[in-house]
């Protein structure tokens, strides 16, 4: 079996404001509060924060990294709801569950819905997900 109900597993992630700038810039996020450290003190966030677009890719990459190991993955589809920020300079827990494996033959492997999640340093939530995935053997 690819994956199993209850599955879990996890990453853990130190980010650098260097790290959190180049993201946004490569990406096109030009919003100050992720590279210029003096415009985000100013903010309610009082300092750089990661962009919301590189902490979910963070998550979803570590369901290709985890099942690419056991066989072939495809994303079908992530949902995220962010609770906290997310800071430049935290060490994050990257953690997923396995909820549900339904065989699906018209595929050619096994659906995998996922409940996910960001824990900052303090180990609080920062931002929650869900998501499903397509197993399959390698061919």
């Amino acid at each position: 079996m690819l994956a199993y109900p209850h599955e879990r597993f996890s990453s853990e992630v130190a980010l650098s404001p260097k790290i959190v700038r180049d993201y946004a810039l490569a990406v096109g996020d030009t919003n100050p509060v992720h590279h210029d450290a003096d415009f985000a003190a100013t903010t309610r966030y009082g300092r750089l924060i990661a962009s919301g677009a590189h902490t979910a890719a963070l998550l979803f990459a570590l369901t290709a990294s985890h099942f690419s190991a056991k066989g072939s993955v495809v994303g079908l589809g992530f949902t995220v709801r962010y609770r906290r920020p997310v800071f430049a300079d935290e060490t994050i827990q990257l953690e997923w569950l396995v909820r549900r494996v339904t065989p699906n033959a018209k595929l050619g492997g096994d659906i995998v819905e996922l409940r996910g999640r960001i824990k900052g340093g303090d180990g609080k939530t920062s931002m929650g997900a869900t998501g499903r995935v397509l197993v399959t053997e390698r061919l």
